[in-house]
């Protein structure tokens, strides 16, 4: 049965409709959403509302290097906590329009005032800066899907909305298959980044390369998930994997 059949929730988008009839989400499943990775480290990230998905969102933006102001009158203790240790700038009051965006990159509105979550995300579109009011999909111009992190490695899952549930799961599956091996893997081959550059003269021969490496014989995957890995035998395996494959491609390049 179609979302729009469950019409009754009050609405909290800027339609102002009264009672929710869905009709600010029908297009989201046909939205075609730019995948991108943000650099947030020394940015502005501002976060307004200071409950439980605040401290969400905002230790979500702390494990970027954010630099994370919370604007709530009140908070959860571990924001209050982070507030104290300096990790965040807290400002103990409600959001007070424009300037508390001044110089901010992304804002995310975590509350349950429709008053102030319409006037962050309208103030937000003025300034043409990212945000994102949580649970609002009109009300955002980005949404946050779930991560798998290990390292360096990120995995987003995004069901446009449609299903936090199934990107729940989708998150607890691929934490299962894809984990600390991929991770490390993409920490050695990001060590002979700079030999492939100095050595390797084009694209493609780099390409090659890297891509020989990953997908060879034997699997570095399987030697960095192997008996040896906790002792790191593994990693010793796929180093000199590693330099063979240097050694093979040497050569070539000395006698152009």
């Amino acid at each position: 049965m179609p979302a729009q059949a469950y019409a009754g929730k009050e609405c909290v988008c800027q339609l102002r409709k009264g009672i929710c009839d869905q009709s600010c989400v029908q297009g989201m499943l046909d939205t075609p959403f730019y995948i991108a990775c943000l650099k947030l480290t020394g940015r502005r990230c501002v976060v307004v509302g200071g409950g439980s998905i605040g401290l969400e969102k905002v230790e979500g933006l702390l494990a970027c290097d954010g630099q994370v102001t919370l604007i709530a009158p009140d908070a959860e203790p571990a924001l209050r906590e982070y507030a104290d240790e300096g990790s965040i700038e807290w400002q103990r009051r409600r959001y007070a329009g424009p300037a508390d965006l001044q110089g901010a990159f992304i804002v995310i509105a975590a509350t349950d005032d429709t008053d102030v979550n319409i006037a962050v995300f309208e103030d937000a579109e003025r300034r043409a800066m990212l945000a994102n009011v949580v649970d609002v999909p009109p009300l955002c111009n980005f949404i946050l899907p779930a991560i798998v992190r290990s390292g360096p490695l990120a995995i987003a899952i995004s069901t446009a909305g449609a299903s936090p549930a199934l990107a729940k799961r989708m998150k607890r599956e691929i934490e299962g298959q894809f984990g600390e091996p991929y991770a490390r893997l993409a920490v050695l081959l990001n060590e002979v980044r700079g030999w492939a550059k100095g050595t390797l003269p084009t694209y493609r021969d780099r390409k090659e390369f890297f891509e020989g490496i990953v997908n060879g014989d034997p699997d570095p995957i399987e030697l960095l998930r192997g008996d040896g890995a906790a002792s790191g035998q593994g990693e010793g395996a796929v180093r000199e994997l590693i330099a063979r494959a240097q050694m093979q491609r040497t050569p070539q390049v000395s006698r152009a």
